[in-house]
């Protein structure tokens, strides 16, 4: 099978670099195309924003080039870094319980629950934890670097790699219980593209715009969908991959992608119940009325998850290269690229709050915990948070 190009999506640089089925990113192998890079928006003024309270704070090391996404699990909090440390906090105040080293650098994580926690790395590792103590359960081989969190559910460890598979380890012992593969297209997003456990089923998406239903204790398909087509005459107009989580709520799991659109479909079956045309890097978010979608360009749009029509635009921070959008109570929180957390109102998008963490770039997702949001920064921040 032809292996893919991988395809570093920022707004700083797109890199692209030759790829083997267990890689080792030899420097020759990479080249680098900056694109002109427009200015991002200045920060409108908040004349009578809401204070925001630091509930807590904490740092948990580098991520470089990667994105951790911290983890919530039994009152408390998980987070790694590119240096291999793990470290578990008490949820409600921040204190640290352990910090343990998995032993090799990181790429992708965290996943867990009460008993286990999950990391990968860029050289096909997959590593588990005690999530007790921190000390080590088990590791396995997968065929290439893990990106996104692993996810723990139905006894097993789930790990997503870079080269279109799901692997499937027992979670007692790691033995490897099934592969879910496809072939990638030639070019794809180098993104953390991950999974979605609910109700007996693993939700997944990849390159072209295919989003997979799969029974999680087989790994057998039960639909495919395309959610996009890849359009266009050169690779990099034809790459449509899916970005983030899908995203599950009720009757319906929702996935956005690059160059392509965003949709929902019915769970049971894969029906799909609206899509439009929208392109992002950080894939969709649901709650119980709205879909949230923070474009390409940096402007966020609240979709009725019914019929997917526009009920807000909030365009202000274009080139902001914003994050996943968090629903939590009456806001929607998102980070941007200057390590700033902004809150909007859930059913308007006006701007309610703006706090600054430690002025690196926020990547990963926020997290909702019991009594505000958890983000993490590029530099290892952790910042608890609530209005």
């Amino acid at each position: 099978m032809r292996s893919p190009r991988l395809l570093f999506a920022a707004a700083a640089a797109l890199v692209v670099a030759g790829c083997s089925s267990m890689p080792s990113m030899n420097p020759i192998d990479w080249f680098k195309a900056t694109p002109v890079v427009a200015k991002p928006a200045e920060l409108p003024p908040l004349s009578s924003g809401q204070p925001v309270r630091t509930l807590w704070q904490a740092n948990v090391g580098n991520a470089g080039i990667f994105i951790f996404t911290p983890a919530l699990a039994g009152g408390s909090i998980y987070a790694t870094a590119r240096d291999g440390n793990v470290t578990k906090l008490e949820a409600a105040t921040g204190k640290v319980i352990w910090k343990a080293s998995a032993g090799a650098q990181l790429s992708g994580g965290v996943g867990a629950d009460a008993n286990l926690v999950a990391v990968g790395t860029d050289k096909g590792e997959l590593i588990v934890l005690d999530a007790d103590k921190g000390t080590l359960r088990w590791r396995a081989r997968v065929s290439s670097e893990v990106l996104a969190a692993p996810r723990i559910a139905g006894g097993l460890v789930l790990a997503r790699t870079a080269d279109s598979r799901v692997f499937a380890f027992d979670a007692t012992d790691g033995k490897r219980k099934w592969v879910y593969q496809r072939a990638a297209a030639s070019l794809i997003i180098r993104s953390p593209a991950g999974m979605t456990v609910s109700d007996g089923h693993v939700y997944a998406g990849f390159s072209g715009g295919k989003l997979v239903a799969l029974q999680i204790d087989t790994g057998a398909l039960r639909w495919e969908v395309s959610v996009s087509q890849p359009k266009g005459a050169t690779e990099l107009e034809r790459v449509t991959d899916l970005s983030g989580d899908p995203a599950v709520a009720g009757r319906e799991v929702c996935a956005a992608s690059y160059q392509g659109r965003a949709a929902c479909y019915e769970l049971s079956n894969g029906n799909q119940v609206w899509a439009r045309e929208m392109s992002t890097l950080n894939g969709m978010s649901v709650d119980s009325r709205y879909a949230y979608v923070a474009d390409d360009k940096g402007a966020v749009h609240s979709l009725d998850r019914t019929n997917g029509r526009s009920v807000w635009k909030q365009d202000r921070l274009a080139n902001r290269e914003l994050t996943l959008a968090l629903a939590m109570g009456g806001e929607v929180v998102f980070g941007d690229l200057q390590g700033y957390v902004h809150f909007v109102a859930r059913d308007s998008g006006a701007f309610v709050a703006r706090v600054a963490t430690d002025g690196s770039k926020i990547r990963a997702a926020p997290l909702k915990i019991p009594d505000g949001v958890l983000i993490q920064t590029l530099n290892g921040g952790l910042f608890a948070l609530t209005l």
